[in-house]
């Protein structure tokens, strides 16, 4: 049996594959601890920077110079930094432990520790490594003076031996992995030895070609070679599910990129022309938070919007029509500096998803911002009759041309704009389909050339839930 080609081939294959894992998986830890030094090492001296740059300013409580008030400098540096996790920020005063940023401490940090007692009698700057039982600790020491004399030290420390902890647990789960690859790889590889070699090096070479950058190569499929033609099927049909996987990762990137821009856009608008009256700031206040609520339900739910057929899609509700088109008119007038309008208001009550619909008119106001100019007009209405609601957003841009109205809706299509720039995924109106098909509606485009275009949501009236008693 050890005589053979089949076995000599996957002996081989194990040695090579062994050793380039223990390579790999050595050099991915050094890589890890190296670059985990190096961002910790920036960490501490981005502090001390940022702890000079206080000294040297002025009290931004009091608009006053700091002078020789050494405690009050660290009061307020410590009271306004909020260090990473493990680090802290330590502040010494004539010689004597002042003030820490945590009141828990590790034993190594506290005031009664060797470590401690060494920064105190500290008169230069000093950056070095100390292994304590409570585990390495990196530090950073800036000494503080005031009338020619040392009064003060500044220590920035950083318990690295839970960061290499963190490491090491990473390199245990690359490990686990490659074990889990190497046992796959070497039952691939004895399928493949028992073969004619002419066959195995086609597919290597093909397999060497794939990357991640190009997965549309795939292996031809010979159906005289047996088990080589089913392994080359098999192999083509991963190769299928992971530019899938690829695929949606990339359009999932798209999808949080366009529809996070467009809230933070709102809250920013709102923030920067708030009033200052108790009820203007309560107004905008509310509109903040619904928007940041939009956010988190957005990133929560991603994966359902593209799934919009399922009933748990939607969280239908009353809502009464008239103030949720006010509300929606307070939104998109933060998106642009445009002529905005609020052309009609309908009445009554209507059952929908409020989020939804929501960003549903978001997307098409800011679709229209950007076929636009400044001064244009973009304008929101409402109506509600007997069987239906209509919500619209009217603009006097650019228009949308005659071939791109058919195709407006597809995922990925950018409308043309001689405006701006669109950076967006494509995905807004598709995403605006999609909503208002999971109502049981429809999107009516009305647009010419020059002549603006108007987008309408045609949404069915729907009976109210029944009321819980």
């Amino acid at each position: 049996m050890w005589g053979e080609a089949r076995t000599r081939i996957l002996l081989w294959y194990l040695l090579l594959m062994v050793i380039s894992s223990v390579a790999s998986v050595l050099a991915v830890r050094q890589i890890l601890l190296s670059r985990l030094e190096e961002r910790v090492e920036q960490s501490l001296y981005q502090e001390v920077e940022e702890f000079r740059q206080l000294r040297n300013g002025r009290n931004p409580e009091t608009g006053q110079p700091f002078g020789n008030d050494i405690k009050a400098i660290f009061d307020v540096f410590l009271s306004r930094n909020v260090p990473e996790d493990n680090e802290y920020l330590l502040a010494i005063v004539d010689g004597q432990f002042y003030k820490a940023s945590s009141l828990a401490l590790p034993v190594a940090l506290r005031p009664d520790s060797s470590l401690m007692q060494q920064w105190e009698a500290l008169t230069l700057p000093e950056q070095d490594g100390e292994t304590t039982l409570s585990g390495t600790v990196l530090y950073l020491a800036e000494p503080i003076t005031a009338a020619g004399e040392v009064r003060g030290m500044f220590v920035v420390t950083h318990m690295i031996s839970r960061d290499r902890a963190e490491v090491t647990e990473s390199v245990l789960i690359i490990t686990q992995v490659s074990l889990v690859v190497l046992a796959i790889a070497s039952a691939l590889a004895w399928l493949a030895a028992g073969k004619v070699l002419a066959p195995l090096r086609l597919l290597s070479q093909t397999a060497r070609s794939i990357t991640e950058s190009n997965l549309t190569e795939r292996i031809p499929l010979d159906r005289s070679a047996g088990d080589i033609a089913e392994l080359t099927r098999t192999f083509n049909d991963m190769l299928d599910r992971i530019e899938g996987t690829f695929n949606s990762q990339r359009q999932l990137l798209n999808d949080v990129g366009h529809e996070l821009r467009t809230p933070i856009t709102i809250i920013r608008g709102h923030l920067e022309l708030m009033g200052t009256t108790p009820q203007e700031q309560q107004e905008t206040l509310d509109i903040v938070i619904d928007e940041l609520d939009r956010m988190s339900r957005f990133i929560d739910e991603l994966m359902l919007l593209a799934k919009a057929e399922r009933p748990d899609f939607l969280f239908p509700e009353p809502i009464d029509l008239t103030a949720f088109t006010e509300e929606l008119y307070a939104k998109i007038t933060a998106l642009g500096d445009r002529r905005w309008q609020l052309e009609a208001v309908g009445d009554g009550q209507i059952v929908g998803d409020r989020q939804r619909l929501t960003e549903a008119i978001v997307n098409l106001a800011q679709n229209a911002t950007q076929h636009t100019r400044i001064g244009d007009t973009i304008a929101l209405g409402s109506s509600r009759h007997r069987h239906q609601v209509n919500l619209w957003v009217r603009d006097s841009g650019e228009g949308i041309d005659l071939a791109d109205q058919t195709r407006i809706f597809q995922r990925f299509v950018r409308g043309k704009s001689r405006y701006t720039r669109s950076d967006g995924s494509g995905l807004g109106l598709a995403i605006v389909q999609a909503i208002v098909q999971a109502h049981g509606g429809t999107i009516q485009l009305a647009s010419q050339p020059d002549q603006g275009a108007t987008f309408t949501l045609v949404l069915p009236l729907k009976p109210l839930p029944e009321p819980h008693l």
